[in-house]
């Protein structure tokens, strides 16, 4: 995005404009907060989530005293042009009592957070280099991508059983087992997540409507389309 896209962005009477920044990694939404024309064009051009603070009546750039910077990955611009999306990476927590994201006082009942998935590769990839006798996840990947692939082998395998004698409670629990096991895959040969996701947008969106992919013509490309 250019700096020019931002024209049709409508400021309120401060000049200012709501900025939700979003982990680009985990879809996780870290923070809100607010920007002029002058922060959002530093933001582009420098590549580091800066703000306008309403208290101190100036620029302020994410991390500047802490370090717990946010790199930008992408940016959006909402439908009625009054509100700002941010993608970016963090470095260190983002909200200034130390948690991972300023939203983690919850108001409603527990569900289950979509954003989950990507945590836990990040997690998991801090994992790698961790002393093997502290982790499970260091030690299978210091024993080689062979035995990785035979542990999603066996967890595939379990998780068809499961789903072939119907028991949804094995199903959960074996399907857990074959996410976790395919993560470490990913981390152990040095696929990002997001190349997986960025794939399955791409087969996503080149079906019709990005709804649906016709029947593959043949057992060869059915495990190519979604």
């Amino acid at each position: 995005m250019g700096t020019s896209a931002l024209d049709t962005l409508h400021f309120d009477e401060s000049g200012l404009i709501p900025v939700i920044v979003q982990d680009a990694d985990t879809a996780e939404v870290l923070m809100l907060g607010y920007a002029n024309r002058e922060a959002l064009d530093v933001t582009l051009s420098g590549g580091k989530v800066t703000f306008f603070s309403r208290k101190r009546q100036c620029l302020w750039t994410k991390g500047e005293t802490s370090g717990n910077t946010l790199t930008l990955t992408e940016m959006f611009i909402d439908c009625d042009e009054d509100a700002v999306l941010v993608r970016a990476r963090p470095q260190g927590p983002t909200c200034h009592t130390g948690e991972r994201t300023c939203f983690h006082r919850r108001a409603t009942m527990q569900q289950p957070d979509p954003s989950f998935p990507g945590r836990l590769y990040n997690y998991l990839l801090s994992r790698k280099d961790a002393p093997s006798a502290e982790s499970y996840t260091a030690r299978l990947i210091a024993s080689g991508l062979s035995r990785v692939a035979q542990k999603v082998g066996e967890e595939g395998v379990e998780t068809a059983l499961a789903v072939v004698q119907g028991d949804a409670e094995r199903i959960v629990s074996e399907t857990a087992d074959l996410f976790y096991h395919t993560l470490v895959a990913l981390i152990a040969s040095d696929v990002p997540l997001t190349d997986v996701i960025r794939e399955l947008e791409r087969r996503h969106s080149a079906s019709p409507k990005g709804q649906s992919t016709p029947r593959p013509a043949s057992p060869e490309t059915a495990s190519r389309s979604s």
